[in-house]
């Protein structure tokens, strides 16, 4: 791993942390020609895609129903156990999250609000390469389910030999997912974004992949909902010296073990634990089935040395991990200081695992940084808000002189003249004019009812105001 040492007060900086940043371009104009072509040219081109990099292709995208419907009976008893717990708890805590439409009554009778409404219809993109990921199904679908969309369709790239893992068709089952089409990468995001002639459009695209998928999903944005352009993933470890080496090791490990991009860090005022860990990992890596994928992220992992506690979570909040884990003396304590992570485990007992897959909070988690503007995925994400406003003629008279003063200011003259002809009106004691021709006479003059005088405008300095 990457040594950092800060000790001695100096801060750190993102040029310390050496993140990739944007997507790479080469990858973005393979995308984008991917997601044209299938928008172009619908099922050919999209089982021509999965033919080239699959090395398989169905004859039909769409599983069959009483394929999902079996696929609970495939499973051991124990998985689906554990499924159908994580899936309880994980919809527990979205029950939570549900926001109302909201209306509140001003005193003069006017009625603002905002109307929640489920998004008519998801595409949930479950990946499928380096491993399977029935989490994943349950972390996307859980949530749109409890928000009230009313259609869920799963994208999930098939096998070289054509399968489909029975654990996340499993998944898929118990969560409600309606439909299921085997087919993968940036032509089953263009898919979900414009329609075939057998797969459907939907409002809107959730879900992890590989660089190919996410920056499909950057290409569509617009056309097409997405939850948010997911990079490799991360965890932070904040500790101290209270800290076990060998849980610090196995924690890192977790989370590098997913992908050789994958980003471990280690922030600690304990000048003794990063040897402690790093050997801790060398005893256990070695054991790992995964062990290549693991060693390859954690070389570029990086140790930040610090000099206090205080300097270490300064320096987590510039990291603003995607999963942070607090192994302190005082580790809530140290919560009300974490400002930048997407999802915080705090104490010694909160295995990062745990919240991939049953405690209950969405494991779909802002990359990259972005924590410092992004939230984990939630019920939120699949609703809409429409805001709602009702005027009265007593709320028109209070409000409608400032709306004209303002349009005025901008010279926009239609715009004063929509609330000066309800003023007039209102003048009139009438809901309509008796004669629209003559209530169109003195138009200006009911729009813009005063001279404004617009003020100088003062020059900068240094500015002399001519051309």
């Amino acid at each position: 791993m990457i040594r950092v040492d800060l000790t001695g007060g100096r801060e750190l900086t993102e040029k310390d942390i050496k993140r990739s940043g944007a997507l790479p371009r080469e990858v973005m104009d393979a995308a984008e020609a991917i997601v044209d072509d299938v928008r172009a040219n619908g099922d050919a081109a999209v089982r021509a895609y999965c033919e080239r990099f699959d090395g398989s292709c169905p004859a039909a995208f769409r599983v069959p129903d009483e394929l999902l419907d079996a696929a609970p009976s495939m499973v051991d008893a124990e998985f689906l156990a554990s499924l159908e717990r994580a899936h309880a708890q994980i919809r527990d805590f979205h029950e939570r999250e549900v926001s109302q439409s909201m209306f509140t009554t001003r005193a003069d009778g006017t009625i603002l609000g905002v109307k929640v409404t489920p998004l008519p219809s998801v595409g949930i993109y479950v990946p499928g390469g380096r491993a399977q990921y029935p989490s994943t199904v349950l972390m996307n679908a859980v949530p749109a389910k409890v928000a009230g969309v009313r259609h869920i369709v799963m994208v999930t790239p098939p096998q070289r030999d054509g399968s489909l893992s029975a654990y996340t068709l499993a998944a898929a089952k118990i969560a409600g997912v309606d439909e299921v089409y085997a087919v993968g990468g940036a032509q089953a995001v263009a898919a979900l974004a414009y329609g075939t002639e057998t797969i459907p459009r939907v409002a809107k695209i959730t879900g992890p992949g590989n660089a190919y998928v996410a920056a499909a999903k950057r290409y569509v944005m617009g056309d097409v909902g997405i939850d948010m352009v997911a990079g490799p993933s991360e965890v932070c470890v904040l500790a101290d010296a209270t800290a076990d080496p060998a849980v610090v090791a196995a924690d890192l490990m977790a989370q590098a073990e997913h992908d050789p991009m994958a980003t471990c860090y280690l922030v600690t005022d304990a000048p003794e634990l990063p040897a402690a860990v790093e050997d801790a990992i060398e005893r256990l890596v070695s054991q790992s089935p995964r062990e290549e994928i693991t060693r390859a992220s954690l070389d570029h992992g990086v140790i930040v040395a610090c000099d206090t506690l205080a300097d270490a979570v300064a320096a987590v909040n510039v990291v603003a991990p995607e999963h942070l884990e607090l192994h302190c003396a005082d580790a809530m304590g140290l919560l009300g200081s974490i400002e930048n992570a997407g999802a915080i485990f705090v104490g010694p007992w909160s295995s990062e695992p745990l919240g991939d897959y049953v405690a209950g909070p969405n494991h779909t988690l802002p990359t990259g940084g972005t924590a410092k503007f992004s939230n984990p995925l939630g019920v939120y994400d699949f609703v809409k808000r429409s805001s709602v406003i009702s005027y009265t003629p007593a709320g028109l008279a209070t409000d409608g002189p400032a709306v004209q003063a303002i349009a005025q200011s901008e010279g926009l003259w239609a715009h004063a003249l929509s609330v000066g002809m309800r003023r007039k009106l209102l003048a009139e004691g009438a809901e309509k004019f008796a004669d629209p021709a003559a209530a169109c006479e003195g138009a200006m003059r009911c729009a813009w009812p005063r001279d404004l005088d617009a003020p100088g405008v003062p020059y900068l300095p240094g500015y002399d105001g001519e051309e």
